[in-house]
C-alpha cells in the first residue's frame, strides 16, 4: 500500500508543480523574470530556454532587462520574444533588451482570471485521475490477496486525504494568482 500511496503522491505533486510553472508565465501588471525565462530561443540550431542564454532582471516594477551572456545572441532572443505570445515588444540597444510590461485592462484581467481557473481545474482533474488509479490499484491488490480488506480501506482513506490536501494547495495557488492579477 505504501508504494501505491507514494506513486499517487508523486503524480499529485507533479500536477501542482506543473500548475505553478504555468502560472509563472502568466503576465500580471508587474514585471517578473518568470514571464520570459521559459521562452525558447533558437540558439545554434537548438531551442534553448532564455534563462540559459541571458540574465533576466527586474529594473522597475514594470520593466524587465535581459542581458545575453553572448552578445551575438541578442537578435535571436529578440526574435523569440516577438514570436512568443507575450504581447510585449522588445526594445534592444545593442547590449541589452528592455521589456516594458504595460498595465492590464480590466477586460484582460478577467480573461486571465478565467484562464487560470481552467488551468487549476485541469490540475484538479489530474489529481482525481491519480486518486482513481491509486484506488484501482488497491482494489486489484486486494483481489490478488496482497492486501486485506482493512488495509485496502485504510489505503483508500489515505489516498482521499492526499487528494484533499493537494486540492487545497491548488485552491491556495489559484487564489494567490487571482489576487495578483486583480491588483492594479
Amino acid at each position: 500500500m505504501d508504494e501505491i500511496l507514494m506513486e499517487v503522491e508523486e503524480k499529485m505533486e507533479s500536477a501542482v508543480d506543473y500548475l505553478r510553472k504555468e502560472y509563472r508565465g502568466i503576465r500580471t501588471g508587474r514585471a517578473s523574470a518568470g514571464l520570459v525565462e521559459h521562452i525558447k530561443v533558437e540558439y545554434y540550431g537548438s531551442p534553448t530556454d532564455l534563462r540559459q542564454l541571458a540574465s533576466i532582471s527586474v529594473q522597475e516594477a514594470t520593466t524587465l532587462v535581459i542581458k545575453p551572456f553572448d552578445p551575438s545572441g541578442l537578435k535571436d532572443i529578440e526574435k523569440a520574444i516577438q514570436a512568443s505570445e507575450l504581447g510585449i515588444t522588445p526594445n534592444a540597444d545593442g547590449k541589452v533588451i528592455r521589456l516594458s510590461v504595460p498595465p492590464l485592462s480590466i477586460e484582460r484581467r478577467n480573461q486571465l482570471a478565467g484562464a487560470i481557473k481552467k488551468m487549476a481545474e485541469a490540475a484538479r482533474v489530474t489529481l482525481r485521475n491519480a486518486r482513481r488509479d491509486g484506488n484501482k490499484e488497491a482494489d486489484k491488490q486486494q483481489k490478488a490477496s496482497d492486501l486485506t480488506e482493512d488495509e485496502c480501506k485504510k489505503g483508500k482513506d489515505s489516498i482521499q486525504k492526499l487528494t484533499d490536501q493537494y486540492e487545497k494547495k491548488i485552491t491556495e495557488i489559484l487564489d494567490d494568482k487571482t489576487k495578483e492579477i486583480q491588483e492594479t
